[in-house]
């Protein structure tokens, strides 16, 4: 899937179930092979992650569309102890 970054920037992302993760701050690339690796979103549904930090990374291969939002694979409920740091 090509798009250019700055198309993700900002933008809301659902997992395939319609369930709200977050919204997309920044993008992680690498740069051993160029390409886009994971989606740094804040603004995180804390019903659904429990999460001790400001925000997640998602893996960017999770995604399957990219269009007026974001849809990415559903995974689990994610929560961290204490020590644990996102």
């Amino acid at each position: 899937m090509r798009i250019e970054i700055t198309a993700l920037l900002d933008q809301d992302v659902y997992t395939q179930r319609g369930i709200f993760v977050g919204r997309v701050d920044d993008v992680v690339l690498d740069p051993d092979v160029g390409e886009v690796s994971g989606l740094a979103l804040g603004n995180v549904n804390k019903s659904f992650l429990d999460l001790k930090g400001k925000g997640i990374i998602i893996p960017y291969q999770g995604v399957t569309a990219v269009g007026d939002i974001i849809i990415t694979k559903h995974f689990g409920t994610i929560s961290y102890s204490d020590d644990e740091k996102v």
